[in-house]
């Protein structure tokens, strides 16, 4: 994994500004703190910071080949897990090689197959080739969003770059939140609509989107969607096409150069993902290494709910004992918890989720002291109908967002200059529509199925987005490369057309992930009831929260009450609503830990608010 970024200017000669692009680079060290480099010719600039995992030798960015009279140069971030077959494809085109890295391999499939290419790749990626010749650049992102890839597009200049911060260091690009900014973050996040960069010009490739930037423009389209087909597998069939699927995915998203570790909370989905490696590993001669989470005096106060019925500690203990490996324990303290909220900001560009960011960030840093790559469980309830929102019908049968139902209530917050020009229910909403409308279902006969699928884009487009960016960001910002088997777009294919009867296997959450994945799990683990990621429950972190928000609002230079009414952060202290703001895992404590991101964002960006 690394970083990239770039500009892409036709009206002057980009070889005077050097100092700039070292700028840029430098704000993505983090990302990739094991080398770097910089291509830079007349119109183009092409940068990238790595993190060596794939070829540490010969992996080296950016990477240059010629064909002909033409040059192209790549920088990429990311990883192929069909590395091996593309390339023996490739040999049969007559092409050779000189690394076993996958960038030499992305490279040469795109002097070959040009944009085609990104049909061919199973991988995670974010990627530029600069065509020297014909003057005009290729971008491309995953099909699942896994990577970032932000941009700025004004007159003859594009500057492109995996996070935001590398944007703003091109000078082009300014901090500013605009009323569709402040919407975003009120209304919506830490989620945004896809496309969004939330800060005024700067936008994203979406997922599964390519393009060419050259004199006349930006020209991109998609080039994968979810596709509505007839479901032929009888339910024993589907049994052992999703068990392959799985476990193809993890065992192709094991391959590395450097040590590779699992998350491990004792859940179904982090146990199956180190079950599967724990295998793969004991067949090499080698350990495997699983690391869980905890928080001081935790147990001291957890108190089960309708979301989270048990702690993770005990079935932790359960996996341990099964697997054959060395499990390591990282417990996190409230005081790190809120300091480390400001990080998460630093990591994420924008306000997110609270300490559900900051806990990770930690976490990712105390692994990081142990290993380079990670694989984890996120998006398998997303792909096999987990969540609530999927199994309850009244949530799922309601119009707009399942994850934020309280559009008036984060209205609310706003002060009245800024509320009188934002119609919530309208922003909320055109946006649910539009995403539902995507969703293919021409060939869905079941009104259930037909409801299924809506859900499942709603989930793929946005909430699973939302944890995307939380693990990309957490992790590269400590340097640590985290997988995501579950992401394999197979999967994703494969799940979109399987029956709502089939997935909901035994009337149990991801009842037919369980079914397929039977033979690697303890009893216990297999049907243990879904928990979500776990947060603190020590009531010291609402506390301390809580008098560093009092301190903003007792600040009349906090540039937070620009925008939010003093009276209703008030209210917010020291009212206890229990209203949700984002999911299960963001209540009143994340609320509040919610603004002050939001405040520190508006001071360290010096966000200017038009």
């Amino acid at each position: 994994m690394c970083s990239i970024s770039g500009k892409i200017d036709f009206s002057g000669n980009l070889t005077d500004e050097n100092a700039v692009f070292i700028r840029m680079q430098n704000t993505l060290t983090r990302r990739g703190p094991d080398g770097n480099g910089i291509f830079c010719d007349n119109h183009a600039s092409l940068i990238h910071t790595r993190l060596a995992v794939i070829d540490i030798e010969n992996g080296r960015q950016p990477m240059t080949e010629s064909d002909g009279n033409q040059d192209y140069i790549i920088v990429y971030n990311g990883e192929l897990y069909n590395t091996d077959e593309i390339r023996k494809e490739l040999i049969s085109h007559g092409v050779t090689f000189r690394s076993h890295s996958d960038t030499e391999v992305l490279l040469k499939s795109y002097i070959i197959w040009k944009e085609k290419c990104v049909e061919k790749f199973n991988g995670i990626f974010a990627f530029a080739v600069w065509e020297k010749k014909t003057e005009k650049l290729f971008i491309a992102r995953d099909r699942i969003g896994v990577k970032p890839f932000f941009y700025y597009n004004r007159k003859d200049e594009f500057v492109f770059a995996s996070e935001i911060k590398a944007i703003l260091a091109s000078g082009l690009a300014e901090p500013v939140a605009d009323i569709n900014t402040i919407s975003e973050l009120i209304l919506l996040g830490p989620g945004r609509t896809p496309g969004q960069g939330v800060f005024k010009d700067i936008e994203e490739l979406p997922p599964a989107t390519c393009g060419y930037y050259d004199k006349n423009g930006l020209k991109t389209w998609k080039y994968w969607h979810l596709e509505d087909k007839e479901h032929t597998d009888n339910l024993s069939d589907t049994v052992e096409k999703v068990r392959f699927l799985v476990t193809d995915s993890i065992e192709r998203q094991l391959v590395s150069d450097v040590p590779v570790c699992t998350f491990l909370s004792g859940g179904l989905d982090s146990s199956l993902i180190s079950s599967v490696a724990d295998r793969y590993f004991r067949k090499r001669g080698e350990k495997l290494h699983t690391f869980s989470l905890d928080y001081k005096d935790n147990n001291l106060y957890f108190k089960e709910s309708k979301f989270q019925p048990n702690s993770d500690s005990a079935f932790i203990n359960i996996m341990g004992d099964y697997l054959h490996g060395e499990n390591h324990l990282i417990k996190l303290d409230t005081d790190e918890l809120v300091d480390a909220l400001f990080d998460a900001v630093d990591a994420r560009d924008l306000p997110g989720m609270a300490d559900v960011d900051s806990s990770l960030l930690l976490f990712c840093k105390e692994i990081k002291k142990q290993g380079t790559v990670a694989l984890s469980g996120e998006c398998a309830d997303e792909i096999f109908g987990g969540y609530p929102w999927y199994r309850d019908k009244t949530i799922r049968e309601r119009d707009g967002f399942p994850w934020s139902q309280t559009t008036f209530y984060r209205y609310s917050f706003l002060k009245d200059e800024f509320a009188e020009k934002i119609n919530p229910a309208e922003f909320v909403d055109s946006r649910y529509r539009n995403t539902v409308q995507s969703a293919d279902t021409r060939k869905t006969k079941s009104a259930l199925d037909r409801r299924m699928k809506e859900m499942m884009k709603l989930n793929l487009d946005w909430f699973m987005q939302t944890l995307l960016d939380r693990k990309d960001r957490m992790s590269m910002y400590n340097g640590l490369e985290v997988r995501v088997p579950f992401c394999d777009y197979r999967i994703a294919e494969y799940l979109y057309n399987v029956p709502w009867e089939y997935k909901d296997y035994n009337n149990y959450e991801k009842g037919l992930l369980r079914k397929a994945m039977e033979d690697y799990l303890p009893e216990e683990i297999l049907w243990r009831k879904k928990s979500p990621y776990p947060k603190t429950h020590n009531p010291a972190y609402l506390k301390k929260v809580s008098e560093k928000l009092r301190e903003i609002i007792n600040d009349p230079a906090s540039p937070i009450l620009q925008i939010i009414k003093k009276s209703s952060l008030e209210k917010l202290l020291t009212e206890n609503t229990s209203q949700p703001w984002y999911g299960q895992l963001m209540t009143t404590p994340q609320t509040i830990a919610y603004f002050l991101q939001f405040d520190y964002w508006l001071r360290k960006y010096k966000v200017k608010i038009v």
